[in-house]
């Protein structure tokens, strides 16, 4: 992997290449993730193509989040990405896929546009995305708090017992979440506060595949969210990842990697 770096209106984007050939495959993380955190998933896919991870604002790769951040920040943000790509010698059409918070990201991105080859998203989130949550991260994070904040976001927002928290607590894992929680209220906030183009989604003229951890259906925040992206795309194809959750990048990265190499190959001619 090799690091690169775009600027929009003087904010630097960073993002992690492993180079190959053909039309280019994007990564977009959600929250509490940055490049880095996907590497395990590059590793596994198995296609020809350049594969670029983008480090979203508010990593250390990347610049602030900014003033005014919201959803359309970071679509303006993946849109100059995906139009400079031309400019690292990648071409033939964009392979996008988005995890959560990057899910809904890449939709909204790919509205009108006419260069994308497949949109993979899996577990894509939209309004109402745990509210509940918002005030005691933002009081966390304001207090610097970060310890708190990424208990927060596993308990509160993902669900997960006290005591998973504590065994994540004592791994290497929790030195890494901690500075990835200080962009996570506002990132939280624009979801909450942005209202997705439903409509829109439904005359993508781009093959779409969603993908959900099985565990999830029907589940708050991530089944409950993924089930209005699936109405509103009836004309995706639904994949669902056996004994998983929303966080299958980091508990099993081969299977998603197959995944995506699946909706890969299967438009590699589009």
């Amino acid at each position: 992997m090799r690091t690169v770096q775009f600027t929009r209106d003087g904010t630097v984007l960073g993002a992690e290449i492993r180079d190959g050939d053909g039309p280019p495959v994007v990564l977009l993380p959600g929250v509490m993730a940055d490049a880095a955190s996907w590497r395990p998933v590059v590793e596994h896919l198995d296609v020809p193509n350049p594969v670029l991870v983008l480090d979203r604002r508010g990593r250390a790769a990347s610049g602030p989040l900014g003033p005014g951040y919201s959803v359309r920040t970071e679509v303006d943000d993946l849109r100059h990405v995906l139009g400079s790509l031309g400019d690292l010698g990648l071409s033939g059409g964009t392979h996008l896929f988005g995890w959560s918070y990057g899910g809904l990201i890449a939709l909204e991105a790919a509205i009108g546009r006419t260069d994308l080859r497949s949109l993979t998203l899996y577990e894509p989130v939209a309004r109402p995305f745990a509210p509940e949550a918002l005030g005691p991260l933002r009081e966390a994070i304001g207090r610097n708090d970060l310890d708190r904040a990424v208990e927060l976001v596993n308990t509160v927002v993902s669900g997960f017992s006290d005591a998973y928290v504590a065994e994540l607590r004592r791994s290497p894992v929790w030195n890494v979440l901690r500075p990835l929680a200080e962009p996570l209220a506002d990132e939280l906030g624009a979801i909450d506060d942005h209202r997705p183009a439903f409509d829109a989604f439904a005359e993508l003229d781009v093959p779409v595949t969603l993908l959900l951890g099985a565990v999830n259906e029907g589940r708050p925040p991530y089944g409950t969210a993924f089930a209005q992206f699936e109405r509103a795309m009836p004309g995706a194809r639904v994949v669902r990842l056996p004994g998983e959750g929303h966080l299958a990048h980091a508990s099993a990265p081969r299977l998603l990697a197959e995944r995506i190499t699946d909706a890969v190959k299967a438009h590699r001619g589009a």
